[in-house]
């Protein structure tokens, strides 16, 4: 590219590129976030036959950028026939999907959890993936919470391979005393077998969905920053880590700009 080369002072490429199904939309706490992926959701869902707005953040606010109560499950957002939205805690999720096992594998989960750091975090990451997996939309935008959240989040694929690869390990050596222990604690109706089966279901899903996130042709990371130091440099360092992550970023969207009046 030439030094005097003017770039698109847009996102249309993003518009453009048809084959994109996952979008990225990142940066520091309070630069515009959740406003740069409301634009650009709206503005997909005018050449996407379908889109889905997922807010990541803890600290929701899609519900007030459309003046809407959104939840944990797609909701059509007012004024538009093919946008959904939802808000989902990345870390409920693990409470949740606990809830939803029997006695027995719920203690075996609680067990695996807390025994491998971020092990618990990755596991709900792998249930979002397999819900949002299962929709058919065709492209799917994330609010993303601020760049350290967002960066682990993006790493979760990773945590859950090697902890899955331990956990392997760990039912070969001391499968046969887990059901014992089972048994002693009158859960001896919960099969271990059904507990990994979960778990390498996940990895599947991971597997796959990790596959998708290096694909350049599938994914992209929109960031969002200000013009003033701390913003840019931890703009440069997210585009560092994600290069590193092996996921492509080529839109930076600059807030909070005022131009000069001729």
């Amino acid at each position: 590219m030439a030094d005097d080369e003017k770039l698109d002072p847009s996102v249309q490429n993003v518009l453009d590129q048809t084959s994109l199904r996952w979008i990225f939309v990142g940066g520091k706490g309070g630069v515009g976030k959740t406003t740069t992926s409301c634009s650009l959701a709206i503005q997909l869902s005018k050449v996407r036959e379908s889109v889905l707005l997922i807010s990541t953040d803890p600290a929701h606010n899609l519900s007030d950028a459309f003046s809407q109560k959104f939840s944990k499950t797609p909701t059509k957002v007012n004024g538009f026939d093919n946008l959904y939205a939802m808000e989902i805690d990345p870390d409920g999720s693990i409470q949740e999907m606990l809830q939803a096992q029997d006695a027995g594998m719920q203690s075996n989960f609680q067990e695996i959890a807390m025994s491998i750091p971020g092990i618990d975090e990755a596991m709900s990451f792998a249930e979002i993936m397999k819900l949002v997996k299962s929709m058919d939309y065709s492209a799917v935008v994330f609010d993303t919470a601020p760049t350290g959240h967002t960066l682990r989040f993006l790493s979760f694929p990773g945590v859950l391979e090697k902890a899955l690869g331990r956990l392997a390990q760990f039912g070969g050596r001391f499968g046969s005393m887990l059901q014992q222990m089972s048994s002693v604690m009158g859960v001896g109706g919960v099969e271990q077998e059904d507990m990994f089966a979960k778990l390498e279901e996940m990895r599947s899903v991971i597997q796959e969905v990790n596959a998708q996130f290096k694909d350049a042709d599938k994914t992209t990371f929109v960031c969002v920053c200000i013009s003033e130091f701390l913003s840019l440099y931890e703009t440069e360092r997210m585009i560092q880590e994600l290069t590193q992550f092996g996921i492509d970023t080529h839109n930076i969207v600059v807030n909070q700009l005022l131009f000069p009046k001729n």
